[in-house]
């Protein structure tokens, strides 16, 4: 029997969980097994007592109830059609702006993001909505892949987005404060993808032609129907849930409470409610809330046992011994999880390797709050790098067949850049995401 306090095993043991699942084992029972099975050898029976602890730990988290709150609202939009009528509409109000169809996509990618942190939803309902329309109007199949792409995943980033609740309650730091600080970077973001794809298409029009003249010249009523019908509403219910947040009048899982009734309410008023999708979105949200609890469960395990062994011991002493200044600390880790992006998920990345990199925080006097901000912009790009990008493989699922994956790629690959742009502006003007925390809560 190993005593307490062997770094050696604490690495051995990350070492064999990247190689399982680099072979496809599913991620949390891969973390539950190996933190029991060294937790055992090192410590004997006492894994089983500590196992039983962190579970009922993770299950007994208040912030984490509010997760399937929020998928659920997300479900119920996404089921309800209310995303169809908000493109319809935005599409109507940009009329004659160079490639209005691409940023009528990105503006309801950002607002159906605020409302749901799922990215596979997100990119195939644009995929299935606004690609096949950007298509019809004779728009270029790579700019067209890469706004549906880019657009999709800022969910993970706006809050009330999911990946900063799991953030949160690993690194101990304030949700509120989290989604007060991750809102400007979001909206930088979303704001770079729309002045690149104007100036692209006011630069080279054939990239996306002008659409015919009955599609723009609409009546300012009619367009002022469509966005009061569509556009009001869902941004209301958005802007109470994260105002209930902010202004901390109710605490995120109370807001999620408030967001899925709301949703539930939308969707009634839009007289697409019934049964059958409410059935549905509950299933979704089950399936999904199940998949990051037990993520979160065998997480937990993983990382007490690796702490235990002293795992964190050896990668803290070559990091401390490389003598690095906190602005090289920062580019290294970010750095160190852009390449974790392509083989790993942002779970795995947020519940096992960013762990790892918070002790060392204290030690450069690094924000938690700020790291926190630069990595969610950071792992943007794990969902658009090849090889393992969700976003592309979603899009190529439901994209008509001459279209491939290495056209979609392509298409990716200014909005990539465009993610490290928004990285360095945060990096050198950080009151872009330090600035409303201390506003509002000083």
């Amino acid at each position: 029997m190993f005593g307490m306090g062997n770094p050696e095993l604490g690495v051995l043991m990350l070492v064999l969980f990247i190689v399982f699942i680099m072979l496809g084992f599913p991620i949390a029972f891969t973390l539950m097994a190996l933190g029991v099975g060294f937790g055992y050898w090192a410590m004997g029976d006492t894994v089983f007592n500590l196992v039983v602890q962190r579970t009922y730990s993770v299950m007994a988290n208040d912030v984490l109830v509010s997760i399937p709150l929020f998928i659920f609202m997300g479900y119920i939009i996404e089921r309800a059609n209310i995303l169809d009528k908000l493109f319809k509409s935005i599409q109507l109000a940009l009329g004659n702006v160079p490639g209005s169809l691409a940023i009528a996509t990105l503006a309801t990618c950002a607002i159906f993001a605020t409302a749901t942190g799922i990215v596979g939803a997100v990119v195939t309902l644009m995929g299935l909505l606004a690609f096949p329309a950007m298509l019809r109007a004779g728009y270029d199949v790579k700019l067209s892949a890469g706004v549906v792409c880019a657009g999709g995943c800022l969910g993970i980033l706006i809050p009330p987005s999911v990946m900063l609740i799991l953030y949160g309650a690993t690194a101990g730091v304030s949700v509120p404060k989290l989604y007060a600080g991750a809102l400007f970077p979001g909206l930088l973001l979303a704001g770079l993808y729309m002045i690149y794809v104007l100036v692209r298409c006011w630069l080279n029009p054939s990239l996306a032609p002008k659409l015919p003249k009955e599609e723009t010249d609409v009546p300012w009523s009619t367009v002022l129907w469509a966005l009061a019908t569509s556009f009001f509403p869902l941004t209301l219910l958005i802007m109470s849930v994260l105002g209930a947040i902010f202004f901390g009048l109710a605490t995120p899982t109370e807001a999620a409470a408030i967001g899925a009734l709301g949703s539930l309410l939308l969707a009634a008023a839009y007289r697409s409610l019934n049964f059958e999708k409410v059935r549905e979105s509950v299933v979704l949200t089950a399936r999904t809330s199940a998949m990051v609890c037990w993520l979160f469960v065998g997480s937990f395990i993983f990382s007490s046992i690796f702490a235990i062994l002293g795992g964190h011991e050896p990668i803290k002493n070559l990091v401390t011994a490389m003598d690095l200044s906190p602005t090289m600390f920062l580019i290294v880790a970010q750095v160190i999880i852009f390449i974790l992006g392509w083989p790993l998920e942002w779970t795995e990345i947020i519940v096992i390797f960013v762990p790892i990199f918070l002790p060392l925080l204290e030690f450069f006097k690094i924000d938690p709050l700020f790291f926190g901000i630069l990595v969610a912009l950071n792992i943007q790009t794990s969902f658009l790098s090849p090889p393992v990008a969700m976003a592309p493989f979603y899009l190529k699922g439901i994209a008509p067949p001459h279209i491939t994956i290495n056209e979609i790629f392509a298409g990716v690959t200014p909005f990539l850049m465009l993610v490290f742009v928004a990285l360095v502006m945060v990096y050198v003007f950080p009151g872009i995401a330090l600035w409303l925390p201390k506003y509002l809560y000083g």
